[in-house]
């Protein structure tokens, strides 16, 4: 089913209403948030980004740029949160896989598109 662009953008605007909080994970989070990344110093915690607001009827939506500090390892993927702790988790998808040798940060700027 085709969706209009006043469904895409109703759409967009309902999800990104559903959470701010961007997650990375060593793996694929699934439909639980699993695989989130732990430990670090200055320690991992999820970020808050700012979705923009749309005035084109395209359905996508973009987040502010946020800075995740993290352990050494590797991280696969983002997810997409109501709250910085705990919460419900919203969904969440790949990112260009990335290895860290030592405690780092990696730079997220989260786009959800309505298709």
């Amino acid at each position: 089913m085709a969706l209009t662009a006043l469904s895409k953008e109703t759409a967009a605007d309902t999800i990104i209403g559903l959470g701010t909080w961007i997650s990375l994970h060593t793996g694929d989070p699934s439909t639980t948030g699993a695989n989130e990344a732990t430990g670090g110093s200055p320690a991992y915690a999820r970020k808050q980004t700012t979705w923009s607001a749309d005035s084109t009827d395209d359905g996508v939506r973009a987040g502010t740029e946020v800075t995740i500090d993290l352990a050494a390892g590797t991280y696969t993927h983002f997810g997409l949160w109501s709250a910085s702790t705990s919460g419900t988790f919203v969904g969440g998808g790949t990112i260009t896989s990335t290895v860290l040798g030592a405690q780092g940060q990696i730079k997220v700027t989260p786009t959800y598109t309505q298709s």
